[in-house]
């Protein structure tokens, strides 16, 4: 089969679908992504990189430059070649096509920049996906779910964008959205529970993980999952894409990663 995985910024193809996306290519399927921005407004780890992490909270001039931009564009080429996928592209690559922006997380003040991705119509962004996804001919696309994971902008923004281009083919391949079963649900926060030490979460930051409204938007119950990807043979490609997104990822152990 071809798939085509389409998600909001560079490490949510590896974070999200980087099991699912290894076990098809190893089964000899083709794997494609398409990334709708380049993450511009992501917090960065690293700290000899947060130079290039922009200020939080503060407005963005429409000609102010994107330093993480480049750096996050490389950083998907490298996780794109760890993974082994057979193709990855941005959109705004081709000419004619519209450059969107990462919009920020809910509430920001970068989500008024005039090319955030939050910001464009569905509609306006559809045609290009569409023609993108009649070129390629994928069997199958996966992408969010409405909810967008856990609610952020570009996340749902996205989910809008691919069934708006679907609706415009003639004959659109079958659509799958990523979602989380509450079992697995109650299983990952006790294991994050336990590898996000006090140490770790004082060191870090942050704070304990949360059961919450906003982490749970993607949580359904396990009766309504359709299919499955658990396969721990994938798991080390996933580990080595993820440590190409340097700036946005800490690896806190190894464990068995599923899709669902």
């Amino acid at each position: 089969m071809r798939w085509l995985l389409i998600h909001a910024h560079p490490d949510d193809e590896t974070l999200w679908t980087g099991v699912a996306a290894a076990h098809l290519l190893e089964r000899g399927d083709e794997v494609h992504v398409l990334t709708m921005t380049l993450g511009e407004e992501g917090e960065v780890i690293p700290a000899d990189l947060r130079h290039l992490e922009l200020p939080a909270g503060q407005p963005r001039a429409a000609d102010a430059p994107d330093p993480l931009a480049d750096v996050r564009r490389g950083e998907l080429d490298g996780a794109m070649r760890a993974l082994g996928v057979t193709s990855w592209a941005v959109l705004g690559d081709e000419p004619g096509e519209p450059r969107v922006r990462d919009s920020g997380m809910v509430g920001t003040p970068s989500a008024e920049h005039p090319r955030a991705f939050v910001g464009a119509p569905p509609e306006q962004v559809a045609p290009a996906v569409a023609e993108r996804v009649r070129r390629l001919a994928p069997d199958a696309v996966l992408t969010y779910d409405r909810t967008g994971g856990y609610g952020h902008p570009d996340h749902v923004r996205t989910h809008e964008v691919t069934l708006a281009a679907l609706r415009l083919l003639d004959d659109p391949p079958a659509l799958y959205a990523r979602v989380t079963p509450e079992s697995w649900w109650q299983q990952d926060l006790a294991r994050v529970g336990d590898l996000l030490t006090p140490e770790r979460r004082d060191a870090w930051r942050v704070g304990a993980p949360a059961d919450d409204h906003t982490a749970r938007l993607s949580v359904v119950p396990d009766e309504q999952v359709t299919h499955v990807v658990a396969d721990a043979a994938a798991v080390p490609r996933q580990v080595a894409a993820l440590t190409q997104h340097r700036t946005q990822v800490r690896l806190l152990g190894s464990r068995r990663r599923r899709t669902r």
